[in-house]
């Protein structure tokens, strides 16, 4: 057991960190939305083929379909719509330092939302995430790796999937299959972006080569669905320790980033990468910002 639970959680570190490396990769050959509609299209039709094909899952029922549509449209097309956009003006492993953030401010939202005390730790726990995100971020501020607008959008990303983290968890989904949601998650917010990919569309900017189709199949299949997956899994194993897995995603993430992207690295990276994950190791001792959700990426 402790092999094949080593085994996931390695795999689905790597899988979540390689998101960001993935998605400029792709960026260098089309527009943002071409990249996110055609990464969702795909692994929806692949999930709802093995929801409904293979596994016979029921349907989602009457206000479910609502409220797919509604965590679709904050999970989906607006996180992960903004947060390709981000990455035009991101290096690729700050991106996934930042996203890293995620679990601490979801715990702050919930905090907030349902008027619940914030301990000591828990601030100790943001201000080491946060402090890590702008040491990381300032030496790339200064050499067109990273930009103030960016650093922005990629902040009003992680407030939106935090917030569908809190409707995801707080719903009750009367036994709905978590692929199911999932899979009708991703399609419509895929379709959610389909105006705005008409809008900004040009078709000189979008070369549909293998840059392209590697990138976006990479985010489509071994991402947003074989991630997921691993994650389900180290949940099942010990839902109390499948956090920690969380830790290894920075390094993995900068690591990539400087090898197929050729991303600086210096001592501000490393600095940056130890404070998050202090401030990770912190909410997870603490219980103050542990994100149990099985998102898309």
């Amino acid at each position: 057991m402790q092999r094949k639970v080593l085994v996931t959680g390695i795999t689905f570190a790597v899988l979540w960190a390689s998101a960001s490396t993935a998605t400029k990769i792709a960026l260098t050959e089309a527009q943002p939305f071409v990249i996110a509609v055609t990464r969702f299209f795909i692994a929806a039709m692949i999930m709802l083929i093995i929801s409904h094909g293979f596994m016979k899952n029921r349907l989602p029922k009457k206000d479910e379909w609502k409220a797919i549509m509604f965590y679709g449209l904050l999970n989906v097309s607006i996180y992960l719509g903004l947060y390709i956009i981000a990455l035009q003006k991101l290096s690729a492993g700050l991106g996934t330092l930042a996203v890293g953030v995620n679990p601490v401010i979801i715990s702050f939202m919930a905090a907030l939302f349902f008027r619940q005390k914030i301990t000591a730790m828990g601030f100790v726990s943001l201000g080491c995430c946060l402090s890590g995100v702008l040491v990381a971020a300032w030496p790339l501020l200064q050499t067109s790796y990273a930009s103030v607008d960016g650093l922005l959008l990629i902040v009003i990303s992680m407030l939106a999937y935090s917030g569908a983290a809190i409707f995801y968890a707080r719903r009750d989904w009367q036994g709905l299959h978590i692929l199911t949601i999932n899979a009708w998650q991703t399609l419509f917010g895929g379709i959610f972006l389909v105006p705005f990919l008409v809008f900004t569309f040009h078709e000189s900017s979008n070369y549909l080569d293998f840059h392209f189709w590697i990138g976006t199949l990479w985010l489509a299949i071994p991402v947003s669905i074989g991630a997921v997956q691993c994650w389900l899994l180290l949940l099942k194993y010990n839902t109390a320790k499948a956090a920690y897995w969380l830790f290894l995603c920075p390094v993995f993430g900068f690591v990539m980033a400087a090898v197929l992207l050729k991303e600086p690295l210096s001592w501000f990276t490393l600095a940056g990468v130890i404070l998050v994950i202090a401030g990770l190791y912190v909410a997870q001792q603490y219980r103050v910002a542990i994100d149990r959700h099985p998102n898309n990426r």
